[in-house]
């Protein structure tokens, strides 16, 4: 697993963020747009994905988009992340963009070994995936979640309803008394990625538990 690190290597917070070719151009800004926006001293790693439809998702679904569906390879991408979060002393945060955004959701139902999650423009149409949020315990205090104001319009049906399952996902989070925000950012899917995760994880140092 090849990881890109910025900041310092011993700050007690450390980010952890499963990324593609894509957002590692854009890291250097999203490490500096952190820095200035939270007074917390920290490290971000960035974990290379290899297989993006696969490693990341939870459980198998068709393809919403061109032909590749997606696998179910999140719990092994899990298992390999928990081992960089092995120092008792540092308090980890897990959180990415898009499909990485709902990993790192997933990620604290299924584990207790992050303090929050940073998910920026998550990718909640996934199949099924409010009927898992419903059917198992959040396992960390704080959620941090977005979306583009123009994600939703979209000709896809299936991810037409991201606006409708971020909401639903919002409520329910806060029905469980979570530390919780959903913050509406302008333009679509595509706009402004790196300062989009900036933004995410700046509010988890933030707004610590």
């Amino acid at each position: 697993m090849k990881t890109y690190e910025f900041g310092n290597p011993d700050a007690k917070f450390v980010l952890i963020q499963p990324v593609d070719d894509h957002d590692l151009i854009g890291l250097a800004n999203e490490a500096a747009y952190i820095e200035r926006n939270s007074s917390a001293d920290f490290q971000l790693i960035a974990v290379k994905i290899d297989d993006w439809n696969h490693d990341l998702s939870p459980w198998n679904a068709p393809a919403v988009f061109g032909n590749e569906d997606f696998g179910s390879g999140a719990k092994d991408t899990l298992d390999r992340i928990i081992d960089l979060c092995a120092d008792p002393q540092r308090t980890y945060y897990i959180g990415g963009y898009s499909l990485a955004g709902l990993f790192s959701l997933w990620a604290v139902f299924e584990t207790d070994r992050f303090s929050g999650a940073a998910a920026a423009s998550p990718s909640m149409w996934f199949p099924e995936f409010i009927d898992f949020m419903k059917s198992h315990e959040l396992r960390t205090n704080s959620v941090y979640l977005s979306l583009g104001n123009r994600e939703n319009r979209t000709r896809n049906p299936i991810m037409a309803t991201v606006g409708d399952r971020i909401r639903e996902a919002y409520d329910l989070l806060n029905v469980n008394g979570t530390n919780c925000t959903l913050e509406w950012n302008e333009g679509n899917h595509f706009k402004d990625p790196d300062v989009r995760s900036a933004k995410a994880f700046s509010w988890l140092l933030n707004h610590p538990m």
